[in-house]
Formats: C-alpha cells, structure tokens, sequence
C-alpha cells in the first residue's frame, strides 16, 4: 500500500499506473483509494489515505469554488508515501484518530 495526506476540502481526481492514465474499462473498476480516519493538524486538517500499489500518481482537485478561488487549481502528487513514513511523520505532528470502533484497536 501507498499513502498520501490530503487537506480538507479537497478531494481525487485522476489517477496514474503503470501503463497510464487509470482506465476503468481496462481494470473493471475504480482505483482502490480509501480516506483513513487519522488526520494531522498543520493550521488545517490533512486527511491520511491509503491507495492501492497499482497507482503512481495522484491528482487532487479542491471541491468547493471558495477554496478553487483561494489556492491552485488542481495539484498532481508524485510521491506517494510508504507506511514507514507515514508513521514517522504522524510521530511528529498532533495527530488526531476517529474511532469508529474500538474493538479493530483493542484486538
């Protein structure tokens, strides 16, 4: 798995494997991209996501016009993030975790 951190109010958009752009019709589905329930706070909440190994490069849009207007357009993510650092970066910064079932920690 692959990771990458995403402010809030932003979301995917198109996504890159090997062979190219992610084509749903060649793979039968959508790339596996899951947003966890851990986020950093950094003057806003950065959102972890998990993405399968397939996917290389990640494009992210923001999803409302106020944010559009305030910042870039669309940002392309290159780099994505292996577990190991994302455990490095999250031992660094304030961290916060929704719980929506204790019994997946405790176990």
């Amino acid at each position: 798995m692959k990771y990458f951190f995403l402010s809030e109010g932003w979301a995917v958009a198109r996504v890159w494997a090997s062979d190219g752009l992610w084509q749903i019709t060649a793979w039968r589905r959508q790339p596996d991209i899951q947003r966890m329930n851990i986020c950093i706070v950094e003057n806003e909440l950065l959102w972890l996501y998990r993405v399968e190994e397939a996917v290389l490069t990640v494009e992210v849009k923001p999803t409302t016009p106020v944010i559009a207007s305030q910042t870039i357009g669309q940002v392309v993510l290159k780099r994505l993030m292996s577990a190991e650092q994302v455990i490095e970066r999250l031992g660094t910064a304030e961290t916060k975790c929704q719980l929506q079932n204790i019994q997946l920690v405790v176990q």
